[in-house]
């Protein structure tokens, strides 16, 4: 579990590498919060009494679940969850500014410059074919890197407002968002480390 929030190398390339960039939130986000019943099942203190056959002899609906204890989930938010997102805004946040800055490396600009210019030169009959004026240029990967960065902020916000429910329910948590716990836990970490 503690290399799921550890930081993949932020180079440029690892965010035009979107399958590096979607593994990371793939396994980051598998490993923490796809399987946060078992991680929250886990901290479950193990039954202290022995084990009493009578108990199997009639069928008694069971309580919900067994409480955490509150020092276990305090511990498993700042060690585990709040790292784990905090690895992935980072990533999110890191491939978001290659996004929007310009990319002279970009391998497809030359080829973009020809597909352009020549559409330029076309004729084109609209009479015959009314279709034959659409022109649709590539877009540059900034442009789809940014597009892919939405959707994966989109996914996770839902991925964090699923877990932090979970954690809610089982935790018995005080009634603040995701994103409200997160930044307590960043401002008590930067409080923390000055």
């Amino acid at each position: 579990m503690a290399d799921s929030f550890t930081h993949p190398n932020l180079t440029p390339q690892f965010c035009f590498s979107t399958v590096a960039l979607r593994d990371f939130l793939r396994i980051s986000r598998g490993a923490i919060d796809d399987s946060m019943t078992q991680n929250l099942n886990a901290l479950v203190t193990p039954s202290k009494s022995r084990f009493d056959p009578n108990s199997i002899s009639a069928r008694i609906p069971r309580a919900s679940r067994q409480p955490i204890d509150p020092r276990s989930c305090q511990t498993f938010k700042e060690n585990v969850l709040f790292p784990s997102w905090q690895a992935r805004s980072d990533v999110l946040t890191y491939c978001a500014y290659v996004a929007t800055s310009p990319d002279p490396y970009d391998p497809e600009v030359a080829l973009r410059e020809t597909e352009t210019e020549k559409n330029r030169e076309r004729v084109v009959d609209e009479r015959l074919d009314p279709y034959s004026a659409r022109y649709f240029p590539r877009e540059p990967r900034t442009e789809q890197l940014a597009n892919l960065l939405r959707q994966e902020r989109s996914v996770e916000n839902i991925v964090r407002s699923r877990s932090w429910s979970l954690v809610q329910e089982r935790c018995g948590d005080d009634f603040q968002n995701a994103e409200e716990a997160l930044n307590k836990w960043r401002a008590a970490r930067e409080r923390g480390s000055t």
